[in-house]
């Protein structure tokens, strides 16, 4: 078999050129069969094929000895590319770039989310290179194929190839470099050529001069009306009060009140809905950071970066921030997370929000871990003695506390697994998630009892969202969706994927029940400042106190959706290359409103997400 197989070769690579390139051509079609709604096409042949022959027209020009090990290196460079992009995409929904390089150490800590992902049909894209890996330490065998292979090609026609194939390249990144949506963007240019476009075009956007950035031009651009002068309602409603921030893992709206089988999914959520103010229409807004820069836009206000997460980008900045606010009132702060400090850089971003303290890894051990640090059952009970002793001290505190368990992938130890579902849940993500979910709420209810015990609840404010979601829509096969469109009643589309949950328990003070306009992240930092009575006078922030600015909202979002997309009063708008070719998927159930989406929105989008990162970017440097 194996003699066949080296004459075989050895026929074959006599045009070396022609063979790989037709190898990558096929995992070409299996790249885009992966990312590309539309799957792949007869443009890969323009799109992608050009990028390769630039490849390989180099290495069969300069690569006059191990032509095969040089072409074998590249294939392997090549079809990892293709991977990570098939990985990525499946995860966030965007094409990943090299940026992402600096995620490297975040992916060891998350490996079982990493391997949750990889689907064994793309693994056969690497089976041509561990063939030849095999094959070119067999020198006895493959001698005569890698002789044929080192034959020199035509150096006029691979000349002329290389020509024709860097006219195409070019010509398919400067033509299509315009675009907002990065996956439409890549689409049109192909794969590689979007790659090599993002890694040469490293350009940092123009950035808004400081003394053109006012609350009255970001208020303008929201289409805020509220009179600022006027004194909101609610001002200073539970001034005094200590506040407890609840980050939950991967918490989706769509699991509020839920039943299966007449079980409820997340009981203890349901209670603090039913009694206290909670906002059904909220949205995500984070980016590569995800539950560290859910972190970052609570207590900041502010939107993620361009690129990259915020705990990379902006942690060098002396940030405005909620902690800073409260302390200037006189609070205490302190965060609570199971995992080491390091992890997404959080020692360096606690610092630049002015937290007095972090309680990590260190502090919670790895009694009863889960994924990569202790259950929530212990982050809770914890957290819930230090809260005790921050309670008995002269100041109010501000805690806040990120929950962990319910992490992507969600499988659960089998203890942990307390929920009984129907037989066509079992061995499905979408089973997976609703009992870590379920998990993840008994924990949270005994909290909330454990704070009632203590004395803690009556003399808090606690404020708890999703950080992010936990099912992409990239990441589902048929039997999730069908199983999601089942629990919802209707197909799961984006306002169902980054919908969260926001709830404000006040003891009575605040309004109780569902609260139907829309919010995001961005605004939970002026709500629960206007009910403690902080001023936000001279302090720039890009969302609205949703208590009191009710009637309209814009909320700019990116990477988890293409850069251009955003939620309004009436719907997510998802961008194309612009405006026009982008998608409407119109929201259900919401407050009325006469708001119609315009491309003025688009723009005003965009301009929110310029004002932010200009303005974080002409920061002091913190000391």
């Amino acid at each position: 078999m194996l003699a066949k197989t080296s004459r075989f070769l050895t026929m074959i690579c006599s045009r070396s050129l022609l063979f790989f390139s037709l190898i990558m051509l096929f995992k070409s079609y299996v790249a885009w069969f992966g990312v590309f709604e539309n799957g792949p096409s007869w443009a890969i042949m323009l799109k992608e094929l050009p990028f390769i022959l630039l490849i390989f027209c180099l290495i069969e020009w300069f690569a006059t000895k191990r032509k095969l090990m040089v072409y074998t290196i590249f294939n392997l460079l090549l079809t990892a590319i293709f991977f990570a992009v098939i990985i990525y995409y499946k995860y966030y929904g965007v094409i990943v770039t090299y940026k992402a390089l600096e995620q490297v150490n975040q992916v060891t800590a998350v490996s079982n989310s990493v391997f949750s992902l990889i689907d064994p049909q793309y693994l056969l894209i690497f089976t041509d290179v561990l063939i030849f890996g095999y094959l070119l330490i067999r020198n006895k065998s493959a001698s005569s194929w890698k002789q044929a292979i080192r034959r020199p090609a035509n150096k006029k026609l691979v000349a002329s190839l290389f020509c024709i194939s860097l006219l195409i390249t070019s010509l398919n990144i400067y033509t299509n470099r315009g675009g907002f949506n990065e996956v439409v963007k890549a689409e049109k240019m192909g794969i590689f050529n979007y790659e090599a476009y993002t890694l040469l075009n490293q350009r940092e956007p123009e950035l808004i001069p400081s003394e053109e950035i006012s609350q009255e031009r970001i208020n303008t651009l929201k289409g805020i009306s509220t009179d600022p002068s006027a004194v909101p309602s609610l001002n200073g409603a539970l001034k005094g009060k200590n506040l407890i921030i609840i980050q939950m893992e991967s918490l989706q709206n769509f699991l509020v009140n839920l039943k299966i089988d007449g079980q409820e999914i997340t009981p203890n959520l349901n209670k603090l809905v039913k009694d206290n103010t909670y906002f059904s229409h909220f949205y995500q807004q984070v980016g590569q950071g995800n539950t560290s820069d859910a972190e970052f836009v609570v207590n900041t206000s502010f939107y993620i970066p361009p690129e990259g997460a915020a705990v990379q980008n902006y942690v060098d900045k002396d940030l405005p921030s909620l902690p800073k606010l409260l302390k200037n009132e006189g609070y205490d702060t302190a965060t609570f997370h199971t995992n080491v400090v390091e992890f997404w850089n959080r020692g360096e971003l606690y610092s630049s929000l002015g937290f007095d303290k972090y309680y990590d890894k260190s502090f919670f051990g790895e009694e009863d871990k889960v994924f990569f640090g202790a259950s929530d059952h212990v982050l809770y009970r914890k957290t819930a003695e230090k809260l005790e002793e921050m309670d008995q001290a002269e100041n109010p505190f501000y805690a806040q506390i990120i929950s962990m368990t319910a992490h992507h992938p969600f499988t659960l130890p089998e203890d942990k697994m307390t929920l009984s579902l129907p037989d066509r849940y079992d061995d499905t993500f979408v089973g997976d998630y609703i009992r870590a979910q379920h998990y993840a709420d008994a924990e949270l209810g005994n909290f909330i009892a454990d704070l009632k015990e203590r004395g803690i609840w009556d003399n808090s404010v606690i404020a708890l969202y999703g950080d992010h979601l936990g099912l992409p829509t990239t990441s589902l096969d048929d039997k999730d969706l069908a199983l999601l469109n089942e629990v919802l009643g209707h197909s799961y589309d984006y306002p169902d994927m980054i919908n969260i949950p926001f709830v404000i328990a006040s003891s009575g003070v605040t309004p109780t029940g569902e609260q139907k306009q829309i919010g995001g992240q961005v605004d939970i930092l002026p709500t629960l400042s206007n009910l403690l009575g902080i001023s936000l006078e001279n302090h720039v922030h890009f969302g609205q106190d949703l208590l009191n600015e009710q009637n309209h909202n814009l909320l700019p979002e990116r990477y988890y959706l293409p850069t251009g997309s955003f939620v309004n009063s009436s719907e997510v708008f998802i961008s194309g290359s612009g405006y026009d070719d982008g998608e409407h998927h119109k929201l259900e159930n919401i407050k009325e409103t006469d708001h119609k989406t315009t491309e003025k929105d688009f723009y005003n989008a965009l301009s929110l997400l310029d004002l932010s990162h200009s303005y974080i970017s002409q920061l002091p440097l913190k000391k």
